[in-house]
């Protein structure tokens, strides 16, 4: 892999990204069959301004061989030391059409395949017909996040922001950020590229004001299962 560094910085810091992951031909083709999906009216999501598709890969099985090239698996194999599978995936795209504002938060909340009584899972929601849960703390210590970059993102068109080294510190209130001690990184990325981080790092993203799109695919991955009867909405290890 470009950088050996990459999976302690993603320890450490929270984040870490690798400039290029997969070539122009590799991400237009990426490009095309998600826009073919949506041409071909496959999607719930499908409309004039599509900005995002939950599950993913779930109703676009085509994109998995694209997706999980060889680079691929051998990024995942070095960010893994244990048997690993796809917990989430969803197709953001961020055009000025629907140029949103997203505050400081941690990604607390992981899909499951119902709702039941489960000690230590809490702050239960149902939206866009799946069930979402937040489990206990090691659960989501254990997720690692991997964004594929379909368009060069910088600070104008939604680049992600974090705090450095906040997935360290548990659940972290936005509201208490110390902005005397805390200090914010703009995560821009290349075409191709991919920003790996965990879901527990403070992060944030600006409206865009170059009127370029950002779409990213965004990829959740895990070693550990859920307390049973729960289980990850969208587990798969077939790849």
């Amino acid at each position: 892999m470009e950088n050996p560094h990459y999976k302690s910085t993603l320890e450490e810091k929270g984040f870490s990204v690798l400039d290029r992951m997969y070539s122009n031909a590799e991400i237009d083709a990426l490009i095309s069959c998600i826009e073919k999906a949506a041409a071909d009216k496959k999607l719930d999501e499908s409309s004039t301004n599509l900005f995002a598709i939950r599950q993913v890969i779930t109703k676009i099985p085509e994109l998995k061989p694209l997706l999980f090239t060889e680079e691929f698996h051998a990024l995942l194999k070095i960010l893994f030391n244990e048997t690993y599978f796809l917990t989430k995936a969803i197709y953001f795209d961020k055009p000025s059409e629907s140029n949103w504002f997203v505050a400081y938060h941690q990604d607390l909340s992981v899909s499951v395949d119902r709702k039941v009584d489960v000690s230590n899972y809490k702050n239960w929601t149902f939206k866009k017909g799946q069930y979402g849960v937040q489990p206990p703390l090691n659960i989501l210590e254990n997720i690692v996040t991997i964004r594929i970059h379909l368009d060069k993102t910088e600070k104008r068109n939604g680049a992600l922001k974090v705090i450095p080294t906040s997935h360290l510190k548990g659940i972290y209130r936005p509201e208490t950020i110390d902005w005397n001690t805390e200090a914010e990184h703009v995560c821009e990325v290349e075409k191709g590229g991919v920003m790996l981080m965990k879901p527990l790092i403070l992060h944030a993203s600006e409206r865009t004001t170059n009127h370029k799109q950002r779409r990213v695919l965004h990829l959740e991955f895990s070693t550990k299962q859920l307390q049973k009867p729960l289980n990850w909405l969208e587990f798969d290890a077939t790849f």
